[in-house]
């Protein structure tokens, strides 16, 4: 005979001060570890949507960053007249060869500085990149000190809104639009004119190029025909494989902090549920005798007091990702280790990780109430009577 799942949870119901207290520390240790893989989720998919699949990046040959890279006219010029780059309407190649600057700027509300991205685009450097849409004023003017902001930007940053001016590169530059980038990095950098920003910070070659091919198929030999160009020291990657592995060292340190803390916090989380179920199983010697005595086998003892241990972790799981997918409406900002930039993005819930989750709490569970229950099963009849 088998014990109903029903007197399981009354047993749990009736001892609802001790449940309580050892479902909330199971919650604790489920929220942090949800919160982790929702962290590392977010950076991931900021990263990934950064670029397009259809897109390839041109950077210089062993440079991580395009803040690192360099590519002089000359170069540009020749890579741009490969054939396998796509053409416009008007017969000229999509591609837009841009330069990218660090600069310091105040937080809102605080003389903090951070590192922000300044981008300078081409004319298609807005078509190659079909996510980031104008939300508010207008797009900049060629040859004007003129500038758009990401939307985390404006945000977060002073002289950063729309109508407000910065001062970089020994001018000042008027913020003129604002763009929302679809949650991806770019949400997180201000863009100007390639031509104008350039000079402004005296330089005479682009950070990277970016363009799109006649057709996806065509990358490989693109690439080959970049790299071993003997007039070219340059690189070619698809632009979202490049911003994705530009979050592998920061979704590296992420995941290892959240690994050390769930493993500390669960330790204690199993310690606490191991004591609640062995006193739960010395104050029930006598039903535990009752039990075996109206024909209840030591396997089903077992399955009753491991199932009251399951239940507890799945309560305190359920309990804990709750609490962690209310973090889905908040933002979170930090210093992006490849670029030395600031960059914000947000917890990300998915099917995956709540699977992962509630499979965490469960192992909680079967390990914490293992032992009891086994003590449990291990009783005998007449000394379980005897002591009731």
């Amino acid at each position: 005979m088998k014990i109903p799942l029903s007197y399981v949870a009354r047993n749990l119901w009736a001892r609802r001060l001790t449940t309580a207290l050892t479902g909330a520390g199971l919650a604790l240790v489920v929220f942090v570890f949800a919160t982790v893989l929702m962290l590392d989720e977010g950076l991931r998919n900021t990263m990934v949507t950064t670029g397009e699949y259809d897109n390839v990046i041109l950077i210089r040959r062993s440079a991580d960053t395009e803040v690192q890279s360099g590519i002089d006219r000359t170069q540009a010029s020749v890579a741009s007249s490969h054939p396998a780059i796509a053409r416009g309407a008007d017969g000229q190649p999509l591609l837009s060869k841009e330069t990218v600057v660090l600069i310091s700027l105040n937080k809102r509300g605080s003389a903090k500085p951070s590192n922000v991205i300044i981008r300078g685009i081409s004319e298609r450097g807005m078509m190659l990149r079909p996510q980031v849409k104008l939300t508010a004023g207008r797009m900049f003017r060629p040859g004007a000190s003129e500038i758009i902001a990401g939307a985390s930007i404006a945000r977060r940053f002073e002289g950063a809104g729309i109508g407000e001016t910065l001062r970089f590169g020994q001018r000042e530059w008027t913020v003129v639009g604002l763009f929302d980038a679809g949650n991806s990095g770019f949400d997180s950098e201000i863009w100007g004119d390639a031509d104008q920003l350039m000079p402004a910070f005296r330089r005479n070659a682009y950070s990277a190029m970016v363009l799109r091919l006649a057709g996806t198929s065509l990358f490989d030999g693109f690439k080959k025909d970049i790299e071993s160009d003997p007039r070219l020291t340059l690189d070619a990657k698809r632009e979202q494989t490049f911003y994705s592995d530009q979050s592998k060292a920061l979704s590296t340190f992420i995941s290892v902090l959240g690994l050390i803390l769930s493993v500390i916090f669960s330790i204690g989380a199993m310690i606490g549920a191991t004591i609640t179920m062995y006193a739960s199983v010395a104050n029930r010697v006598g039903e535990i005798g009752t039990l075996r005595a109206l024909g209840f086998q030591r396997r089903s003892i077992l399955a009753a007091f491991l199932a009251e241990s399951m239940l507890l972790a799945v309560v305190g799981g359920a309990l804990g990702l709750a609490c962690a997918s209310l973090m889905q409406f908040l933002s979170f900002s930090t210093t992006n280790f490849q670029s030395f930039s600031e960059l914000a993005f947000g917890f990300r819930l998915t099917p995956a990780i709540v699977v992962k989750t509630l499979m965490f709490s469960l192992a909680m569970g079967v390990v914490g109430g293992f032992l009891p229950a086994l003590r449990a099963a291990r009783m005998k009849i007449v000394d379980a009577l005897r002591a009731a």
